[in-house]
């Protein structure tokens, strides 16, 4: 599986993760040649970390979604509290915190997220530094 994931990697054309703050909004994002990724923190809101997966082929329906983070911090987080939009091109994912996404992203190589019978296959280089704005970004904002 880990070298399926590598050659998707090397395959799709990849833009840099980004964090960047809007107001009292923290946001992670990054692009991939199938996906468009958002992990977002708002204060105000009563589940205020998010993760919005963007797909243009969109997703299956799934009762379940698992992200898996592959690498040195090797992770696997499931939830059933998953959201699809009508069209089903993106998938999002509320809580509390969001401490594991955080690390895994921050630790691995690549995350390979999956519902239904959708993979999409994130590559994680120069992700570290920008999860650790991210993170500065969220003990900052107070409102």
């Amino acid at each position: 599986m880990r070298t399926i994931a590598a050659c998707f990697c090397l395959a799709s054309p990849a833009v840099a993760w980004e964090a960047t703050s809007q107001g009292p909004i923290c946001l992670l994002t990054h692009s991939t040649g199938e996906a468009d990724i958002t992990v977002s923190h708002d204060p105000r809101e009563p589940l205020p970390y998010a993760i919005k997966l963007e797909r243009k082929g969109g997703w299956v329906s799934g009762p379940v979604f698992v992200i898996r983070f592959d690498g040195p911090g090797r992770r696997t987080i499931s939830t059933e509290r998953h959201i699809l939009t009508k069209d089903n091109t993106a998938l999002t994912v509320t809580d509390k915190g969001f401490g594991n996404v955080l690390d895994g992203l921050a630790l691995n190589h690549v995350a390979i997220a999956v519902t239904g019978e959708t993979a999409v296959v994130i590559p994680l280089a120069g992700a570290a530094p920008e999860v650790e704005e991210f993170r500065s970004c969220t003990s900052n904002t107070g409102v």
